[in-house]
């Protein structure tokens, strides 16, 4: 099996469902025969979500590659980074690392076209709804992205900083998110959603939403688990 390395902290509730998730779901695998040899480089949050915040991109991508690199040099084979918002700069780390990295806007377009779905609606972070390196994936494979209109994306972008990042979940909150996703099925004619934020399982789920939604943290551990244990 090959070991794999995550770039976490961004947030540390997504990179706790990482860990245990490819553990468990890997022990399971092999019938209580094997769990995942599994790097973590833990990002200092605050730093890199300065980073993005301020448009420092080439200070983000350097840092990220950093951390890439060493769980390249620790011997991991299958990396990835954890959060969707750091795709920002994915494709400069990419250039500064010979490790391959799995990306998850890639790994969730290909489950959306495995779906069918032609519209769906993307929530995350204000960066991964206002810019570009979560749709481009989809628009070249065809497919229409919709995001919520300016004051509900800022209200999901607070939520998402204020209270998902921490591992807090609120009714109310779940509330808002259910009633953005409604009006965006009905005035956009979204067919499913996309949690492109890896702390939004936390608070949506096939059996909440209202639309059915595409866990970017489920479809990418599954990706990397098959290229764990593949060979």
């Amino acid at each position: 099996m090959k070991k794999i390395g995550l770039v976490g902290g961004t947030g540390p509730e997504s990179t706790l469902m990482y860990y245990k998730t490819l553990n468990t779901r890997i022990d399971a695998l092999t019938n209580g025969t094997h769990m995942p040899d599994l790097a973590i480089e833990s990002v200092d949050f605050r730093r890199a979500w300065e980073y993005v915040s301020t448009a420092q991109y080439e200070k983000l991508s350097a840092y990220l590659a950093e951390k890439v690199n060493a769980l390249y040099g620790s011997g991991a084979e299958v990396i990835s980074l954890t959060a969707g918002t750091m795709h920002i700069v994915f494709d400069e780390v990419q250039a500064a690392t010979k490790a391959k990295l799995i990306s998850i806007p890639k790994v969730v377009c290909e489950a959306v076209e495995k779906e069918g779905y032609k519209k769906v609606g993307l929530l995350g972070t204000i960066f991964t709804m206002e810019q570009d390196y979560m749709k481009k994936d989809f628009r070249n494979a065809g497919i229409e992205v919709s995001v919520p209109e300016k004051e509900e994306r800022e209200l999901i972008a607070k939520r998402i900083l204020e209270e998902l990042e921490f591992g807090v979940v609120k009714e109310t909150t779940l509330n808002e998110f259910q009633g953005i996703i409604r009006k965006m099925q009905r005035e956009k004619g979204i067919e499913a959603v996309v949690l492109g934020c890896t702390e939004l399982p936390l608070l949506l789920n096939e059996e909440n939403c209202p639309v059915p939604c595409l866990d970017s943290v489920e479809i990418h551990i599954s990706e990397l688990i098959r290229l764990a244990m593949e060979g």
